[in-house]
């Protein structure tokens, strides 16, 4: 399945929010300075556990089994998030190529 999505930002009641969908969906590093060293924590986003192929920035390849948790997750931001997801074949030299380019 492909998955692509367009933020509505005037739906969004923040920056903050909108961060917070994208933190989500991605991850995120956080950096916590503490006497005088600096400590770095992967916080992890929905696709951090469900494997994918990056497309474009808001475009993503991912597995049918994988389909209902990532369904579940754009259902959550349906009013501030337009998605749309396609059923695509791909034959396994397509597939390589896309692998290639991670």
């Amino acid at each position: 399945m492909i998955i692509t999505f367009d933020t509505q930002a005037d739906k969004f009641d923040s920056d903050y929010e909108r961060n917070k969908f994208f933190r989500k969906l991605h991850g995120w590093n956080q950096v916590v300075p503490s006497g005088g060293k600096r400590y770095e924590y992967r916080r992890h986003g929905i696709l951090d556990e469900v494997p994918h192929i990056k497309v474009a920035d808001s475009a993503f390849i991912v597995a049918m089994e994988h389909m209902k948790r990532m369904e579940t997750f754009f259902n959550e931001w349906h009013e501030k998030v337009h998605c749309e997801m396609m059923k695509i074949m791909m034959d396994p030299e397509q597939m390589r190529k896309l692998l290639a380019r991670e």
